[in-house]
């Protein structure tokens, strides 16, 4: 079990993004005891709790493409990534470490958001492209690997592997929300995407998104 947090928004002060992920990060610790990891630039910022699975040296996240123009946090296992692996390395693309997570990032600059259909697994993850300034996110066919997302009045977008990793951000609202209770109290679960946040939804199994600044 691994878990990631991340951000995303139009512009913020990258020391107080650092502090502020870190914070994230800290929440889902419990997830991930044999490493912790940081992406921050202008305009996201990423962190990831690890527990080693699939090597054990070189898959530390967040990971990135040859240029780092890319770079993804993943939660969860990929059955089939050596053969997509063979097939990136047939079609040019050049491998650092011998983990899942690096065939994603590299299976995302091949295939972009058709990705998610050729992988067997369960899996969350987001990718952030510099380029573009946009993040990518998907979730397994099934839901197995938790996602949660909240997106504020102005557009900033959070994401992570528990709810609890959004209250550091000082733009997450902590907010009941009450039309959902009842139902909850009935069955101690919401079945659809609707959390017990306000404006927090899990990500639907076989589902995938894009967030675009601007």
């Amino acid at each position: 079990m691994c878990g990631f947090v991340g951000f995303a928004d139009a512009k913020h002060n990258r020391e107080e993004a650092k502090k502020t992920i870190k914070a994230m990060a800290d929440l889902i610790a419990h997830r991930g005891p044999d490493g912790e990891g940081f992406y921050v630039s202008d305009h996201v910022a990423l962190g990831h709790r690890r527990l080693s699975i699939i090597d054990l040296e070189g898959g530390n996240q967040p990971m990135f493409n040859e240029d780092k123009s890319l770079a993804i946090v993943f939660n969860g296992e990929i059955y089939n990534f050596q053969d997509l692996r063979a097939e990136l390395e047939k079609a040019g693309h050049v491998f650092s470490s011998h983990s899942d997570t690096e065939v994603l990032v590299h299976g995302y600059e091949e295939w972009g958001k058709d990705l998610p259909c050729r992988l067997r697994g369960m899996f969350a993850f987001a990718i952030w492209n510099e380029k573009d300034h946009s993040l990518f996110g998907a979730r397994d066919i099934f839901g197995i690997k938790p996602f949660y997302y909240y997106q504020n009045d102005v557009g900033d977008l959070l994401v992570g592997s528990e709810i609890k990793s959004f209250l550091p951000h000082p733009c997450f609202k902590k907010e009941l929300n009450e039309e959902r209770l009842p139902e909850y109290l009935s069955i101690e679960y919401i079945p659809d995407e609707e959390t017990m946040f306000k404006g927090v939804y899990k990500l639907p199994g076989a589902h995938c998104f894009t967030w675009k600044d601007g």
